[in-house]
């Protein structure tokens, strides 16, 4: 098939087989933070039992996370976001546009995503951190990106760390 189209638009390798919803949702939302020329990390780690969709570094230091939440169940589900506010100074959540979204807290933010991209529809509010938790996290997020780009390029060079 030679369509000129399809080329411009490939379909993202998120958008593969074996990938979650949510995981497409998480790929669109790192678009609209990094045209933010924000520095967004996927699939993070802040403390043990706790693993965050996005958390996003702002160029003013902010600390974004980012919830995606693929439907209700889903969302419902979720007994863990609580646990996310202590490591953020702003959270929002990021649904497609067919979610629920008087389902969510009103003092959280809200994208609207897909694969492609997202539209923030609610600032989140801001709650900063204390220094020395925010100073651990940006270590923390600077040494996770680090390795996995390592990875990228040498997969044997790097240990497995999210």
């Amino acid at each position: 098939m030679n369509d000129p189209a399809a080329s411009l638009h490939p379909v993202p390798q998120s958008d593969a087989p074996g990938r979650l919803p949510g995981q497409r949702l998480a790929r669109g939302v790192a678009r609209l933070l990094m045209a933010m020329d924000h520095a967004p990390l996927l699939e993070f780690v802040p403390a043990p039992g706790l693993r965050v969709d996005v958390i996003s570094i702002t160029p003013q230091g902010e600390i974004w996370i980012v919830e995606c939440k693929s439907c209700r169940a889903d969302f419902v589900g979720d007994r863990k976001w609580q646990g996310y506010l202590e490591f953020c100074d702003r959270f929002f959540w990021a649904t497609d546009c067919d979610f629920p979204a008087e389902l969510l807290p009103d003092e959280s933010g809200l994208l609207v995503a897909d694969p492609y991209g997202a539209e923030l529809t609610r600032m989140a509010p801001l709650t900063r951190l204390a220094a020395a938790r925010r100073s651990r996290l940006l270590r923390d997020v600077a040494r996770v990106a680090a390795c996995r780009l390592i990875r990228k390029n040498d997969p044997g060079a790097a240990p497995e760390m999210l």
